[in-house]
């Protein structure tokens, strides 16, 4: 009444098992890598491995469900490699931090004392209208309140802030805020580079290049303080 040959192994022999073995370990790192590629926030609040077996083992389960030729026994390799894989990397991860962050990436300091860490924001695949908007859901409305914004591995966004007595002037991150840069000063205050935050008081009728990044597009700092 039922083949179980066919239910056990599809339309697949045993043999077929042992390149079942090969094919998940390759795509398994293949996985880690495309990931890696893609940064942390197109898998926020997992790590990449921790997506990667995810990944994995609902792709196992999947396909025996819906499609008559794959078979159970090779998904239930693939089900013991992920599983075996994961066991042996978490046991290599407790024990070196190198190979940790080879897998898993690092945290990254997006903004020191107020001005963006130009060199690790390029790395990471945050557009800063995305990364302001999660800034203006901590409270923040100009980076002079920040201290330290740290994108940790998970691709959540830490934020350390001055306290009150400590705020500087800062460029504002307010919607529009950055619609109207100028090149000259209107008038004798502080202004912010719209590239990388740097902020520092000009005179009227100056003209100034960013020290940090040598843009020469400002705005109007703001020296708000941060209500919570």
């Amino acid at each position: 009444m039922f083949d179980f040959k066919q239910i056990l192994l599809g339309s697949e022999d045993w043999n077929f098992l042992l390149e079942t073995v090969l094919r998940t370990g390759i795509m398994f790192f293949v996985i880690i890598f495309g990931l890696r590629l893609l940064g942390k926030r197109g898998v926020k609040q997992l790590s990449v491995f921790e997506l990667v077996v995810i990944i994995g083992l609902g792709s196992a389960a999947g396909d025996p469900m819906f499609y008559k030729d794959v078979g159970i026994m090779p998904a239930i390799v693939v089900f013991t490699m992920i599983i075996s894989l994961y066991t042996i990397i978490t046991y290599l991860i407790g024990k070196s931090k190198k190979f940790e962050k080879l897998v898993e990436g690092k945290p990254i300091c997006l903004i020191q004392d107020g001005v963006f860490c130009i060199d690790d924001f390029k790395k990471e695949s945050l557009g800063e209208d995305e990364f302001f908007a999660e800034l203006r859901l901590k409270g923040v409305s100009q980076l002079g309140q920040v201290e330290k914004a740290i994108e940790e591995i998970s691709g959540e966004i830490s934020v350390f802030y001055y306290e009150d007595k400590d705020v500087k002037y800062g460029l504002p991150i307010m919607p529009n805020s950055l619609e109207n840069p100028r090149k000259t000063f209107t008038k004798t205050t502080h202004y912010s580079c719209t590239f990388c935050g740097y902020t520092q008081e000009f005179k009227s009728g100056e003209h100034s290049n960013c020290k940090v990044c040598k843009n020469d597009e400002w705005v109007e700092s703001s020296n708000k303080k941060r209500v919570s």
